[in-house]
């Protein structure tokens, strides 16, 4: 599984948020969601970038844990 998979993915189980709810939140398919979450693609920079945003208007805290470990750091951190 990719980085961004794996970071989305602790994310999501985390705060209680569903691919579909991010989906929604994103304007795209769930499927796409899955995809990122199970490792089958990774999403490209400027999608990055949109699930930050994404995840912020759903759980602000969703979205700082998701940049930490993507960035590799620690989720202790701020």
């Amino acid at each position: 599984m990719g980085k961004a998979g794996n970071a989305l993915k602790m994310a999501l189980e985390t705060y209680g948020i569903s691919q579909t709810q991010l989906a929604k939140t994103l304007g795209i398919g769930r499927s796409n969601v899955y995809r990122w979450v199970n490792g089958v693609r990774d999403p490209n920079s400027e999608t990055l970038v949109l699930i930050v945003k994404a995840l912020s208007e759903l759980n602000p805290e969703a979205a700082s844990l998701f940049k930490r470990l993507y960035m590799d750091e620690s989720p202790l951190q701020d």
